[in-house]
């Protein structure tokens, strides 16, 4: 079983996110891989059971980085069916679109077929955070790669 992690950061925020979402898919046994965006390749996608993005917000969407790596995935369309899915986001201000950024990241597991679950706790979606992540944030982070890992024992173990 083995979850990646994809990334894209500007400032350094998103990027410590990932670290955090990272030792929470390590906490619960899964291997995991973290990388870029720019050392990250779509043919790793078919290898994995669990995949999780993470991306700043730029004007309320993913990144262009982030969306290019979407975009390229189409290669496996339909071989995706079944892998669990999560997705991060990092914003300059509130009400400036990580919701929306986290929900487009979704969108794009959710056409591939794969299951996505939420949270009844804070930030359902996925994990989110306005400026550099706090400490309440880098847990929000931890709990999105437990959840990711539980899932993918649960599916593919």
């Amino acid at each position: 079983m083995k979850v990646l992690i994809v990334y894209d950061s500007r400032s350094g925020n998103t990027e410590k996110m990932a670290h955090a979402v990272y030792d929470g898919v390590k906490e619960e046994g899964v291997e995991v891989e973290l990388k870029k965006v720019d050392a990250a390749s779509v043919d790793d996608l078919p290898n994995v059971d669990g995949i999780i993005l993470g991306s700043p917000v730029y004007y309320g969407l993913p990144t262009a980085k982030i969306k290019g790596f979407i975009d390229a995935s189409v290669k496996y369309h339909g071989k995706l069916d079944g892998k669990v899915g999560g997705a991060f986001a990092s914003s300059g201000g509130t009400h400036s679109g990580a919701e929306t950024t986290v929900i487009a990241l979704i969108e794009a597991f959710l056409i591939h077929g794969m299951v996505v679950q939420g949270t009844s706790g804070r930030n359902h979606y996925g994990a989110a955070s306005v400026g550099a992540p706090e400490d309440v944030d880098i847990e929000t982070c931890k709990k999105l790669g437990q959840r990711v890992a539980y899932l993918v024992r649960k599916l593919h173990g």
